[in-house]
C-alpha cells in the first residue's frame, strides 16, 4: 500500500496533507526516512510520523461541526492560531478536517480518520455539490450573477458552472445560496470580487444533501449511520 494511503487510513491526515508530512520528512518506515511513493505492507512494517508510531484504525468515526469564525482547519497552524481541532471533544480521538473553510468562513465541516472517504469527497473528479449563504452589500445586476452562473477568471482559470439564487434582499445589502462542485482556495470571495463585490459573510450550509440542521455555531455532533452511508455514496 501506498505510504500516503496507509497514513490516510490510519487517520492521521487527509492524503495531501500525508503528502506534506512526507516531504517534509517526518515519516519513516522500520525507522528509515521515506519518500512519496514509498510502499508499506500495514500487517509487519513499523511507520511513524514525527517520531511518534502510527496504529491502524480499528473504527471509523465521522462528525460534523458548525465552525465559526477565527478559527483554521488545519491541524496544528505555524502561525498559533485557533484551529478548529480545539473544538472537538477529547472524547473523539484522532480525526482530521475533510476540505477546509477559511478563517473568515463558518458553517459545515466534517471531521473523520476514514481515509477512503475523505479522498472521495474531496476528488475533483466526483464533483460533489457545496451550498454556502452569501451576503454582499447592495447587489448584483442580472448580468453580473448570469457571468458568475457560467464561469469566470479567477488564478488564470476558469470557474465551472454554478447556481446561484437570491434568498433575501434589503435596501443595503443582498444574500445569496451559491452552490460549486469545485473545492478551490478561496473561490466564492474571488469569484464576486470579478463582478467588483466583495463577500461580507461566508457560511457552508450543506454538502449534497447533508445540510447543518439546528447544530449550533461551534458546536461538534457525530453523524449518524444513514448519513455516513449517503456521504460514502453521493
Amino acid at each position: 500500500m501506498r505510504i500516503n494511503k496507509f497514513l490516510a487510513e490510519c487517520g492521521v491526515a487527509s492524503r495531501r496533507n500525508c503528502d506534506k508530512l512526507i516531504s517534509e520528512g517526518l515519516v519513516t518506515i522500520n525507522g528509515v526516512v521515506c519518500g512519496l511513493g514509498a510502499e508499506v505492507d500495514e500487517n509487519s512494517d513499523v511507520v511513524a510520523v514525527d517520531g511518534k508510531r502510527i496504529n491502524t484504525v480499528k473504527k471509523y468515526s465521522y462528525y460534523m461541526m458548525n465552525k465559526p469564525k477565527g478559527y483554521v482547519c488545519t491541524v496544528k497552524d505555524d502561525k498559533d492560531r485557533k484551529t478548529v481541532m480545539d473544538l472537538l471533544p477529547l472524547s473523539v480521538g484522532r480525526l482530521f478536517p475533510i476540505g477546509r473553510l477559511d478563517y473568515d468562513s463558518e458553517g459545515l465541516l466534517l471531521f473523520t480518520n476514514d481515509g477512503d472517504l475523505c479522498n472521495r469527497l474531496l476528488h475533483p473528479s466526483n464533483e460533489i455539490p457545496k451550498t454556502y449563504l452569501v451576503k454582499i452589500e447592495g447587489y448584483l445586476e442580472d448580468t453580473a450573477l448570469d457571468k458568475l452562473r457560467k464561469g469566470v477568471v479567477i488564478d488564470g482559470v476558469k470557474t465551472k458552472k454554478c447556481t446561484i439564487r437570491i434568498v433575501d434582499e434589503t435596501k443595503t445589502h443582498t444574500k445569496y445560496h451559491v452552490t460549486v462542485t469545485e473545492g478551490r482556495n478561496r473561490e466564492i470571495r474571488k469569484m464576486f470580487l470579478t463582478q467588483g463585490k466583495e463577500v461580507k459573510f461566508l457560511k457552508r450550509i450543506k454538502i449534497g444533501d447533508l445540510g447543518l440542521g439546528s447544530l449550533n455555531r461551534g458546536d461538534v455532533r457525530k453523524l449518524t449511520n444513514e448519513e455516513v452511508e449517503y456521504l460514502k455514496n453521493v
